[in-house]
């Protein structure tokens, strides 16, 4: 039986599915330095001390601080200070306080980001066969409100509803986050929803362990994706193959 036919529902991830990040977190660590006169700091030692730092705070204050009521914005500068420390930077409070606010404004726009071209043409083609699409992301709610609408993705018109982590207090890959995309699509069965991500440990793995149809998309040819074809995993080059074996109806379970 052609899936599509059954299909009331498709989620689909947000970065690297739909959008990326353009140029290094480099850039824009150097840009805010630059803006209150100070050199670019070390691209690598940036990078390295923001994943520590990220990892961390993710771990003790995750989905960006939901549980501990912790504002958002709050959050991020105690992240982006503890990225600058562990790279070897340490500023003044107010010189940090110019420099973290030129970050944060940043992170909060469309500027870091890139959509990819088949994004709306595939959202729009799925929500034009009737189909409801949510969205499920780790994400904070800025995702929401300001980037996506600026970067042209608009609810109600290339999607129907989203799951954020930051607004939900759950994350990937708690399976939990896509029984709340399930029930607000309309209590949709997981036999009859369909998942499309680009990680096989935060998508692929709880959508399937549902019930639900999942796909990943390797949009950068990474090694990963080799083992994940040898595993039986259905591996697209990006959403317009996935858009043509649905619009044939040759999707199948």
């Amino acid at each position: 039986m052609s899936l599509i036919s059954k299909l009331r529902c498709v989620t689909v991830d947000v970065t690297g599915t739909l959008l990326a990040y353009k140029g290094e977190l480099g850039d824009y660590y150097c840009m805010a330095a630059k803006s209150v006169g100070l050199p670019c700091p070390d691209y690598k030692r940036v990078h390295e001390g923001f994943k520590l730092a990220y990892t961390e705070m993710s771990n003790k204050y995750p989905c960006f601080g939901h549980a501990a009521k912790m504002p958002n914005i709050v959050w991020w500068k105690t992240c982006v200070k503890d990225s600058f420390q562990r790279a070897g930077y340490e500023y003044d409070e107010e010189t940090f306080e110019k420099i973290f606010r030129r970050i944060y404004s940043t992170f909060g726009s469309s500027a870091p980001y890139v959509i990819f071209p088949d994004a709306i043409p595939f959202l729009r083609s799925v929500r034009a066969k009737g189909i409801t699409v949510g969205l499920v992301s780790n994400a904070e709610y800025r995702y929401q409100d300001v980037i996506l609408p600026a970067l042209g993705l608009h609810q109600r018109s290339e999607w129907d509803f989203g799951v954020f982590s930051g607004l939900e207090g759950v994350e990937k890959p708690n399976p939990r986050i896509y029984e709340i995309a399930l029930e607000r699509a309309g209590n949709v069965a997981p036999e009859d929803a369909l998942h499309i991500g680009d990680s096989f440990r935060k998508d692929y793995l709880p959508a399937k362990s549902l019930g639900m149809h999942a796909v990943l998309l390797d949009r950068f040819k990474i090694p990963d994706a080799e083992t994940w074809r040898k595993d039986g995993v259905p591996v697209y080059p990006d959403l317009a193959s996935v858009q043509k074996l649905l619009d044939s109806g040759n999707l199948t379970r």
